[in-house]
């Protein structure tokens, strides 16, 4: 019998010598290998400035907050989602609102869409699930349609002038969508690097963002900076120039920094990316040829004339015509087969936290239908073919 994990890391030489190189340096909190991977990112992304900090949720914070958004405002968050979406804006003080999928999607209904929309939204971030991106289009389409209802406090939400997009891309690094990649499609784009995702740094994420014509980056990079360390206007790289001690504290800020150890790990991860992506690509059709037969439904990593490529973090797979009994009867039975396997995700509503808010699952039907039978099967760059396919034939074993 095989043991097949759900998604280790995929850690190599390159990042272990990337990282005994960091230790030697004597350098490893804040500095430079954490500025160049900052460069490499916007690079990777084509995007026009890139913050790297400790994780994706502290990425969205950090945006909001930069976005002055807070007590009295909405932001509209889907339902079916992880909850650092939602939790990150309770941080600010602001209110989720959260919105049903669409019918049979994971992804939002974009037609409900501008009928969420009020003058307290000042925000939308959708998810992009899976690793494969959302319809931006139509996000924006409603934000721009619902402009006249938004109220600006703040100088840089009086630049954008209508609702700010921030996705959450935890699972879509190296994702595009109508040729464009992920961190340069959304005005701000959050991303995770967490131990299970296709680039790791061990912890850590990123907020990049796009060129705007009424914004200023490299004010929007200071910003970020100060948010993210104790509002202090020198980093310790700073500091230690010699009899540069000086420093001011200009807001009783947070503490979020990615560290340079991190990031070489990062670095690592970047070059050998993809390849990494493509070995996803290779494990993702080989599912779907061996599922064809079955009784399931799988998410679509991609789409006949590439007018959508996912980054393949998660083969997601529905039980047609069964219920969450079914789906804890086959964990069970996979991990009895020595192959783990996991949920994505119990709908925000249903959690004690939101529940508490007032959410009820109830009010979404459609994000209900699509966790109640959804089992994700192992998916990453380490699965050889031979585990390939011992994960379909234990998973075309359980549920037949």
């Amino acid at each position: 019998m095989m043991k097949i994990p759900f998604s280790p890391p995929d850690i190599g030489e390159e990042e272990i010598n990337e990282v005994a190189d960091t230790l030697r340096s004597g350098w490893i909190t804040t500095g430079p290998k954490t500025k160049k991977f900052e460069n490499q990112l916007t690079a990777y992304c084509m995007s026009d400035k890139t913050v790297c900090l400790d994780s994706c949720t502290a990425a969205l914070e950090m945006t909001l907050r930069l976005l002055e958004i807070g007590k009295g405002d909405e932001v509209i968050v889907p339902a079916y989602t992880y909850t650092a979406t939602a939790s990150a804006v309770c941080h600010v003080g602001a209110t989720p609102v959260m919105i049903d999928c669409a019918p049979n999607s994971i992804q939002m209904d974009y037609d409900r869409l501008p009928y969420l929309m009020t003058t307290h939204t000042k925000a939308v971030i959708p998810v992009d699930v899976g690793g494969v991106p959302c319809d931006y289009d139509r996000i924006f389409d409603a934000v721009h349609a619902k402009k006249a209802l938004f109220v600006p406090n703040s100088s840089l939400q009086e630049a954008f002038g209508r609702a700010v997009v921030l996705a959450d891309a935890a699972h879509s690094l190296g994702a595009r969508r109508n040729f464009l990649k992920t961190g340069a499609i959304a005005d701000f784009t959050a991303f995770s690097f967490h131990a299970v995702k296709n680039l790791t740094t061990g912890e850590g994420g990123a907020v990049t963002w796009r060129k705007h014509p009424d914004m200023d980056s490299e004010d929007v990079y200071r910003q970020l900076m100060l948010l993210s360390l104790h509002g202090q206007t020198k980093d310790a790289l700073s500091k230690t120039q010699m009899g540069a001690w000086e420093y001011d504290i200009v807001g009783p800020y947070y503490k979020c920094n990615m560290t340079d150890i991190m990031a070489s790990i990062g670095m690592a991860q970047l070059r050998r990316f993809p390849a990494m992506l493509k070995r996803r690509r290779r494990l993702i059709e080989f599912y779907d040829r061996e599922l064809a037969d079955q009784s399931v439904s799988v998410l679509q990593h991609f789409s006949d004339k590439e007018r959508f490529a996912s980054s393949g973090h998660l083969y997601m797979v529905k039980l047609m015509w069964q219920d969450e009994e079914r789906r804890s009867e086959v964990i069970r039975k996979m991990a009895s087969l020595g192959v783990a396997t996991n949920v994505h995700y119990k709908p925000l509503p249903m959690l004690t936290a939101y529940s508490r808010m007032g959410f009820d699952i109830k009010d979404y039907p459609n994000a209900y239908e699509m966790f109640k039978n959804e089992i994700t099967l192992p998916l990453y760059s380490r699965l050889t073919d031979e585990e390939a396919q011992y994960v379909v034939d234990c998973f075309k074993k359980v549920i037949s």
